[in-house]
């Protein structure tokens, strides 16, 4: 792999948020929403994949180059990255980056993270236990408290003791949708981009 450092034009001594910003300018760049029905999308993807590939790996050796005070490594560095991600819909990326995250180091942030990832694949139960946790451990925390609540009430309609609740569909197969849905797919797909875009504000 090309240094990836050169490949974000920045010196290797550059400090942690040097990194980001040229990441995020680069990203900006070469985002595929500014190459929509342009013949170089396929290239600017190709320049978009090596951008987060570099990112990525300066991210990684800097983890392990800088322990802290314990001795252990800081992971919580890597939170505003897999913020970004989730923002950017690569959640696969980003569940990847969490589940490194060794049982110590997994605090209010990891679960709060988890969460919302859970909520993306629909999962509201599992979302709610994660958003729980994460206002439990840091109650004083706006984010995580209104997220526990938001889930609570935003998936009532569609779980019951760990489910989707079968008693309140229609004849057609959905709970108030009509369009037959077997498992209210549409339903909960539109339940996920609204909680999605409260948590980060993206909307």
């Amino acid at each position: 792999m090309t240094n990836p450092y050169d490949v974000l034009e920045i010196n290797r001594n550059a400090t942690d948020e040097e990194v980001k910003k040229a990441y995020r300018e680069l990203a900006k760049k070469y985002h595929p929403d500014n190459f929509k029905d342009n013949p170089l999308s396929e290239l600017a993807g190709e320049k978009m994949k090596v951008i987060n590939e570099a990112y990525d790996a300066i991210q990684k050796e800097r983890m392990s180059a800088s322990p802290n005070n314990s001795g252990s490594y800081t992971y919580a560095s890597n939170f505003p990255r897999i913020r970004e991600l989730i923002v950017n819909r690569r959640f696969s990326e980003a569940e990847i980056m969490l589940d490194a995250a060794g049982a110590n180091e997994r605090n209010a942030e990891w679960f709060y993270l988890k969460g919302v990832l859970m909520v993306e694949r629909g999962w509201f139960f599992d979302a709610q236990k994660n958003f729980e946790a994460a206002h439990r451990m840091e109650p004083g925390n706006s984010e995580y408290r209104d997220a526990f609540y938001s889930i609570k009430n935003k998936s009532g309609n569609f779980y019951q003791n760990g489910g989707y609740n079968q008693s309140k569909r229609n004849n057609s197969g959905c709970s108030g949708c009509g369009t037959g849905c077997d498992v209210c797919d549409i339903c909960a797909g539109l339940l996920c981009m609204d909680f999605l875009c409260n948590c980060f504000n993206c909307c």
